[in-house]
This record gives structure tokens, sequence and C-alpha cells, in this order.
């Protein structure tokens, strides 16, 4: 099975490197572009019949800094 585990700053966190995405895009043509958010996607092989639980513990205790970012879990299996 496979789990993906996309990571994001919560909102309210400064987000240096998506501001310069949105003003980049800006500046080479695409005027639309109104704000970027940069992340993570973790993909990770795992045993057929992992819980849940424990990949939030994986991202709590590794894949995420909860204090600053959210993240969401995305299974599918084999």
């Amino acid at each position: 099975m496979k789990a993906f585990v996309t990571v994001k700053l919560k909102n309210g966190v400064l987000d240096p490197q998506g501001k310069a995405i949105a003003h980049t895009l800006n500046d080479i043509g695409f005027p639309e572009v109104l704000a970027a958010n940069q992340g993570k996607v973790i993909e990770l092989d795992l045993k057929e019949g992992t819980p849940e639980s424990k990949i939030k513990e994986m991202c709590d205790k590794l894949l995420a800094n909860p204090v600053i970012e959210s993240y969401q879990i995305e299974v599918k299996s084999a």
C-alpha cells in the first residue's frame, strides 16, 4: 500500500517561497495568480494493512512540524 502525505504551512505562517512563486508568475505574464503556497508530498511504501494511526504518528514525529505545518494523508491499496 502507499500513503501520500501532503504537508503545507498552516494559515497565517509566513511562506516566503510561496510569495516568491506568486511574484515571479506575475512577472512572467500570469497576473491571474493572486497567491501561491509551497508544500511537499511524501510518498510512503507501507506494509498492507498499516493503520492510519501509525501514519499520523509518523507525521507528528518526523514528517511535519505540527506547530507550523498541517498535513493530509491519502492511502491507496496496491
